[in-house]
């Protein structure tokens, strides 16, 4: 069976593998495809694409944008949820103008983190952490950052500790609505799914809430198979998507050091994504 990965990570936001070095991974894990879905951006996708082309591993541009699924729009009550797109025109001016909105909030907030942290005595600027990191800081550079100054034993320690909501260096930021999100995702030209349904630990009924909000906005798959998912917790999203009809995706998760219990292309029981899931991405009704 070909194997892919269709939910990646890279340095283009908050993996330690650069594009290139994703891509050699795959290709040395014997992966057939793999998709880069960085948060919040598409500057990774490039690169990759270029690689893939020079190894022989198919590459397709995504992204994974934050959205917050609004229960009581009155009282700015929900839950942040990701929405993943595949197929993605890296060069669409819709997706562009968003995501540059995107950054612009993400930089203020980690302004006022950098701040909180030097009020505290701790040796970081904004400035320091764009030069080391690059363009796409959050919070697991953060993170990284508590750890080498002894402050956190790991990345999940300092979050727990520091970063996590409610922590000490914690601080909001705003979130496009689902609506918009897979709004973007299509004007793009991409495939809306549903990230990890489990990670937002909602019941048969509050998933269901979800996901038939989303279906309304336009989504068109789910991730089914990921790395964190046992057999039947794989089966029974499985079985969801095909009442619904959605697409069936998969996906590790993969972030490098920053998430090393991940690896590329593997999980529970292996994981084991066919290449069967791209081949229906890729017949999919664009808009």
């Amino acid at each position: 069976m070909k194997r892919i990965d269709l939910h990646v990570h890279t340095t283009g936001s908050d993996g330690t593998c650069t594009p290139a070095e994703v891509v050699e991974l795959a290709k040395n894990t014997g992966l057939s495809a793999i998709a880069v879905t960085d948060h919040d951006t598409v500057s990774a996708c490039r690169e990759a694409a270029e690689a893939g082309e020079r190894l022989g591993v198919e590459v397709v541009p995504g992204i994974e944008i934050s959205t917050k699924f609004y229960t009581d729009k009155g009282k700015n009550l929900g839950y942040a949820v990701h929405i993943l797109g595949y197929y993605i025109d890296v060069d669409s001016p819709e997706l562009t103008l968003v995501l540059e909105w995107v950054v612009n909030d993400r930089n203020e907030r980690n302004r006022k983190m950098c701040a909180l942290m030097a009020a505290d005595g701790l040796p970081v600027t904004y400035e320091m952490m764009h030069e080391r990191f690059g363009e796409i800081v959050g919070r697991p550079h953060f993170a990284q950052l508590l750890v080498e100054l002894g402050l956190a034993e790991s990345i999940n320690d300092a979050f727990d500790k520091y970063v996590e909501k409610g922590r000490k260096y914690w601080l909001p930021r705003q979130f496009l609505t689902i609506e918009r999100s897979i709004e973007i995702i299509r004007l793009a030209g991409g495939v809306p799914v549903l990230a990890h349904p489990f990670q937002y630990k909602r019941d048969d009924a509050g998933l269901r809430q979800l996901i038939e909000h989303c279906m309304d906005s336009g989504l068109k798959g789910m991730e089914c198979r990921y790395s964190g998912y046992d057999g039947e917790m794989t089966a029974y999203l499985e079985a969801l998507a095909d009442e619904y009809g959605l697409f069936k995706t998969g996906g590790s998760d993969f972030h490098g050091s920053n998430k090393p219990a991940i690896s590329l292309g593997s999980g529970k029981g292996g994981l084991n994504v066919p290449y069967e899931f791209l081949g229906k991405l890729k017949e999919a009704e664009r808009v």
